[in-house]
């Protein structure tokens, strides 16, 4: 303790270490910050931000977003616009997110809040996909229920992280930066290591083999449920009220500091368009398009999820002492500008300047990763810092179901937007005019940005009412949370 209560004295050792020490310095620098997250958060808290955002959502969410689209085109053979609606349906759980955090919050299961759900969402996410996985040309309307199913899983298992993340937020507003690095960290490596493996997969196994790789996401969450070690609820005092957290919650979202922000993210979202699958139609056409191969989909994804890596790096290293405001400002308007990069590819640009497909569409992909991460970063720093204490983990849920809800509509308009320039799997010819609406709708939000406070990342933005409980003292469940295995945790 003494070490590091010198260290944390003194700041200035720890910049100059990393210039004396040279490379090496700059590689333990990573160690560093994970063992400081870890003394003053709990050593648990960071390898499950690893285990639900790393292997659950980053691993399993890259390998599914490019198995699926290959499993809609080649096995179900459906348009660009159906299977844009079909996978903003399969969503629909990250929508319902509140639920999911009323359950773990007010209905313990055999006396406990966490460990059940976990194994509830792996049990989920093995069952239906080792189904679809065994099973081909299975009727739509049963794979889309399957799929949601699995989705339900992720969502259940990342509410129950999200509910750690907001009450540290709340009870460590100075670390709050640091805890959303860690989570875009985590999902960042995961989906470099997803996509990376993805498009070789989907070659050697086929698209139902791939498939079933998808259970081992599934398979460590049910570990974790297993593994975690939670003490039994032995009175009905932990119990979260639902009418009370329901008037809260109310209370919350009636609080202009809270419904302002939360409409602008909402916003920013939804008018994004989304019209990936056409572009990924476009990407794999051997006439119209590129024609690329498996394997090298799965590279520019991956290619992609590097610059998402370097986006948090970015942020947590220049960005996030930036106000609000400013920060979204500038990323939103970029954002709105790097996309003209795929309409410059799809007019075949590139080509008239001598630049080939396969380096072009990495710039286009990993510029865009970059700036999308700098973007979402504050918005999850910001709905961290707009939860009330004592009901941290459905408010926060709630406050991302409004996000998701956001994706959703920028999903189903992409494929609206799609249907209606008669984008299909052959006729790409009006595909970059949907590219060039999109852009164009990027920018609109900002006229909306008035919404959002101009305080820093760090500031406490919540009324004092909110972040108390209602005895006047914050309600904090962090102890009740453990990990059993070789983890020590140092409570400060």
């Amino acid at each position: 303790m003494e070490e590091s209560e010198t260290s944390n004295l003194k700041g200035e050792v720890a910049v100059e270490g990393p210039s004396r020490k040279g490379w090496l310095g700059y590689l333990c620098e990573p160690y560093v910050w994970l063992a400081m997250l870890a003394r003053e958060l709990h050593g648990s808290f960071v390898f499950g931000v690893v285990v639900v955002y790393g292997i659950s959502q980053g691993l399993g969410g890259a390998f599914y977003r490019i198995v699926s689209s290959y499993y809609w085109k080649d096995a179900q053979k459906v348009q660009p616009s159906a299977a844009q609606v079909y996978q903003g349906i399969i969503s629909i759980p990250w929508i319902v997110k509140p639920v999911w955090g009323l359950l773990t919050d007010i209905l313990p299961v055999a006396g406990y809040q966490r460990r059940p759900y976990f194994i509830l969402a792996g049990f989920m996410g093995l069952i239906s996909i080792l189904v679809i996985s065994v099973h081909s040309m299975m009727p739509i309307f049963i794979t889309v229920m399957l799929l949601m199913a699995a989705t339900c899983g992720v969502a259940i298992a990342d509410v129950i992280m999200d509910a750690c993340i907001a009450k540290n937020s709340i009870h460590f507003p100075h670390l709050a930066s640091d805890m959303q690095s860690l989570c875009g960290m985590s999902s960042s490596i995961g989906a470099l290591v997803g996509f990376s493996t993805s498009g070789v997969a989907v070659h050697l196994l086929g698209v139902q083999g791939a498939l079933g790789l998808l259970c081992i996401p599934a398979i460590m969450l049910l570990v974790l449920g297993f593994i975690l070690y939670e003490p039994r609820l032995t009175n009905h005092a932990h119990k979260q009220n639902l009418l009370e957290a329901t008037l809260t919650m109310w209370k919350a979202l009636k609080c202009p500091e809270v419904w302002r922000p939360s409409l602008y993210m909402y916003i920013s979202l939804a008018m994004s368009l989304n019209i990936q699958e056409g572009k990924f139609y476009w990407y794999t056409d051997p006439k119209a398009g590129p024609a690329f191969s498996q394997e090298f989909v799965g590279i520019i994804f991956s290619i992609g999820s590097m610059g998402s890596l370097l986006g948090v790096l970015v942020y947590h290293k220049v960005l996030k002492d930036y106000s609000f405001r400013s920060l979204l400002l500038w990323a939103q308007l970029i954002f709105g500008f790097a996309g003209m990069l795929d309409l410059v590819m799809v007019l075949r640009l590139n080509l008239k300047l001598g630049i080939p497909d396969y380096f072009f569409v990495i710039i286009d992909e990993s510029s865009s990763h970059i700036i999308n991460r700098i973007k979402w970063m504050p918005m999850l720093v910001l709905s961290a810092k707009l939860c009330p204490s004592g009901i941290e983990g459905t408010f926060f849920a709630l406050l991302m179901s409004i996000d998701n809800f956001g994706l959703l509509s920028s999903s189903w308009g992409g494929g609206l937007l799609l249907h209606l320039l008669n984008v299909t799997r052959t006729n790409f010819r009006n595909l970059w005019l949907a590219i060039l609406i999109r852009n164009i709708m990027r920018v609109l939000p900002l006229v909306m940005l008035f919404l959002v406070p101009k305080s820093d990342q760090s500031s406490t933005l919540l009324p004092s009412g909110l972040i108390q409980s209602s005895d006047g003292t914050a309600t904090c469940e962090e102890e009740n949370i453990q990990l059993v295995s070789t983890i020590q945790s140092h409570q400060v």
